[in-house]
């Protein structure tokens, strides 16, 4: 049997493979050897034996703490972060499946890229302008949101003087203070929950807030108020469009609140970035994405609950800059970056995209 520092030096090799060959994510399941995803692409670990109960148990045992261990066990699943010698860090997550102990581990880049070296539309710094206001990162799990909010969080901390607070779960980029300070809470180390560090926000003299995530009523709720009373917030939902995610946020509340809910969002709503991460021709991803800014006519359609017809002011305003994610991905067809099979995979609507691609 191995001991504990063979246990570790073992698991550390598997995520050194991870950053060597640039992958998003390892996958450590019982029966199966170590999993590696490239470019959104399982690949199993080639020369790698399948990983027993009594590895997968004891991987477990050696990188979790006794607090992370109580809790594995009360609620059969657990995030958090590892720090591989300061040359790598993971967002992980350990849970149960049919018994057994499985793990998954998703690679954060220690630099945090700007958006033109995440070919992300450099009108989006404009998000970051105001004192005030609810801005959204929306989007399926894996494409990329995380790193987009990191970008617009790290340009406010080198082009103004704020105060920034982060409240997350895991802390994903460790963010170098510049011109701003910067406070990073990490959810059941550094605070109970979200909604609770959310409202503490308000007696920290926070300028600037980033949200993880807006899992629950009370977490959306405090973040509406916050962008309502001067902080500027920023926040991601798996969301697919600009649409889908106002009418989430407003299908959270129940039928009697939702009025109020509407008149907030019409306020504070600043925009909303949905994004993809699609594979292109000669290897690797590249974002397509839809922009949606909050302008009259989108704050009246909010107002009255008309979110059906936003698509249709997002194709109409073109020239404030607003994106569909149709028009996106008709452009890196047209350009050759992404091939038309995997555009019509992530449109939303395909006859339309024919009708842009003519």
């Amino acid at each position: 049997m191995e001991n504990k520092a063979q246990i570790e030096a073992k698991f550390n090799s598997y995520l050194e493979m991870v950053a060597q060959q640039e992958a998003s994510d390892l996958h450590l399941n019982v029966g199966r050897p170590p999993i590696l995803r490239i470019d959104g692409k399982l690949y199993p670990v080639a020369g790698e034996e399948k990983l027993s109960d009594q590895a997968m148990t004891q991987i477990a045992q050696a990188i979790l703490n006794e607090e992370q261990k109580k809790r594995l066990e009360k609620e059969k699943q657990i995030d958090f972060s590892i720090d591989l010698h300061g040359k790598a860090r993971f967002r992980s997550n350990v849970f149960y499946q049919k018994g057994f102990v499985s793990a998954a581990f998703r690679l954060i880049p220690s630099k945090i890229r700007t958006l033109e070296e995440l070919n992300m539309p450099a009108a989006l710094y404009e998000l970051t302008k105001p004192s005030q206001g609810f801005v959204l990162i929306t989007g399926p799990c894996g494409h990329g949101k995380s790193t987009t909010l990191a970008a617009l969080i790290d340009h406010i901390n080198h082009s103004r003087q704020d105060h920034i607070i982060t409240i997350e779960d895991p802390i994903e980029y460790i963010f170098d203070p510049d011109m701003c300070i910067i406070d990073q809470r990490e959810v059941f180390q550094d605070a109970t929950d979200f909604q609770t560090a959310l409202r503490a926000t308000f007696r920290e003299d926070a300028d600037v807030i980033m949200v993880g995530e807006m899992r629950d009523i009370e977490t959306i709720s405090t973040a509406l108020t916050a962008a309502e009373t001067g902080h500027l917030i920023f926040a991601t939902l798996h969301t697919n469009d600009s649409a889908q995610t106002i009418d989430r946020i407003v299908d959270v509340f129940p039928a009697h609140q939702q009025n109020q809910i509407r008149m907030q969002l019409a306020q504070t709503l600043l925009g909303v970035v949905s994004q993809r991460l699609v594979n292109k021709t000669d290897g690797g991803r590249v974002p397509a994405v839809e922009m949606l800014y909050n302008n009259n006519a989108v704050s009246n359609l909010i107002r009255e609950g008309k979110t059906h017809q936003i698509n249709l002011v997002i194709e109409t305003s073109r020239e404030q800059g607003m994106v569909s994610l149709n028009y996106s991905l008709a452009d890196l067809v047209k350009r050759s970056i992404i091939s038309l099979e995997e555009a019509e995979t992530y449109s939303t609507d395909r006859n339309e995209l024919k009708i842009l691609l003519r």
